[in-house]
């Protein structure tokens, strides 16, 4: 079956009235985040002071006899462009079956320009979308093409820092967002110190606690820090550096050899995840689904840190069908990542949820096993990206 056409589309969700009013606002909508830009004061305060306006981006692939996959990734018009300038025309014509042929065309196609960052984005999009309609060809879910349920259910541990409503909700891990890094001075730290003590007491010594600090930090601090936090016994830190300081990671897990370290998020293709693993750099990788070149590349970052034994538990990867799938069927993936939205009391069936997505309960989750990754996405509420 060959492709007959490769589209990038945008999705809009009709409108739906608020049924049930938040108790509170959300932490994320108004809270501080360490991030890379902290050290400028402009835009210290809030990450939506910097980051680019970019929406999401769906990716259709249709096959000749009009069966069609779907998949999302994010960054706008960039990556629009590269999918529909680029990767289409070479790719439709192609056997809509052959995943792992299509995949390596397209990490090699986008080499004059650079595999990793946006171009990556697109190849998520596109390889998302090809092996979703392979399960509707197939009549199978994604899970059972890559060879079948590996657990019974997937735990899940929610990001954010609205604790309690997560408790409340049942879950049983928790992942802070580190508000404040080096452009804090000692102040930031200590404050970060009782961020983390004051959760550690409210969830208890049966709970696991981690810190996210979206690649805020340098070595020094990370290291300070993670002594700082030492008694509170963080199941990991995560993403402390900038992705790309190879030598920092190797230096921080010199000197933190009792930290359990993480990080991928902003890694993209398998190549780098590659580097980690020989290297030792981290014990968990973390790469994104729908940013590091879309299932196809989980897939070998899955299998060799399985060989290695290290983990690999996805960024995000609770909020889409495509991060559930694969963690249901991968034997190197323990935990499923969900990001809670929604603000306290707020069910999570009115957040993030698409039709025909799984969301956990009580911090467990099991994919939905409808054919491809299940989603019931209407044709009416996607438009061409770049207009008719």
């Amino acid at each position: 079956m060959k492709i007959r056409a490769i589209e990038a589309l945008r999705l809009t969700v009709p409108a739906q009235p608020e049924r049930t009013a938040p108790r509170r606002p959300s932490w994320a909508q108004e809270a501080e985040v360490a991030n890379p830009m902290s050290r400028y004061p402009k835009v210290k305060r809030h990450r939506g002071l910097w980051l680019p306006r970019w929406e999401g981006v769906w990716c259709k692939v249709t096959a000749e006899d009009g069966t069609w996959g779907l998949g999302h990734t994010g960054n706008g018009r960039p990556v629009a462009a590269v999918i529909a300038d680029h990767l289409a025309p070479q790719l439709v014509g192609e056997d809509c079956l052959a995943v792992e042929r299509l995949a390596d065309m397209m990490f090699r196609l986008t080499k004059p320009y650079g595999s990793v960052g946006l171009a990556a984005y697109a190849v998520s999009a596109v390889d998302l979308a090809l092996w979703d309609l392979r399960g509707k060809l197939l009549g199978r879910p994604v899970y059972q093409l890559l060879g079948g349920p590996q657990k019974e259910r997937l735990f899940c541990y929610a990001t954010g820092n609205d604790v309690d409503w997560y408790q409340e909700l049942g879950f049983r891990a928790f992942k802070l967002a580190c508000p404040y890094g080096p452009a804090d001075g000692l102040d930031g730290l200590r404050k970060n110190e009782e961020l983390v003590a004051r959760t550690r007491e409210q969830i208890g010594d049966e709970c696991e606690l981690m810190l996210d600090c979206w690649m805020a930090f340098d070595e020094d601090y990370t290291v300070r820090l993670a002594e700082a936090l030492r008694p509170y016994r963080l199941k990991w830190m995560e993403e402390c550096l900038i992705p790309e300081d190879f030598d920092a990671h190797i230096a921080v897990r010199r000197r933190l050899p009792w930290q359990t370290l993480t990080t991928g998020e902003h890694w993209y293709t398998h190549v780098p995840f590659q580097w980690a693993i020989d290297h030792r750099v981290v014990d968990i990788l973390q790469p994104d689904i729908q940013w590091c070149g879309g299932l196809s590349t989980c897939r070998r970052i899955g299998a060799a840190a399985d060989g290695a034994g290290l983990s690999v538990i996805l960024h995000g990867g609770g909020n889409s069908a495509f991060g559930q799938h694969f963690s249901y069927a991968t034997p190197s993936v323990p935990w499923l990542e969900c990001f809670v939205g929604t603000p306290p009391g707020v069910p999570l069936e009115e957040g993030w949820r698409l039709p025909g997505q799984t969301i956990p309960k009580n911090g467990w989750l099991v994919p939905n096993d409808a054919p491809g990754f299940g989603l019931e996405i209407p044709q009416e509420w996607l438009t061409p990206f770049f207009g008719g």
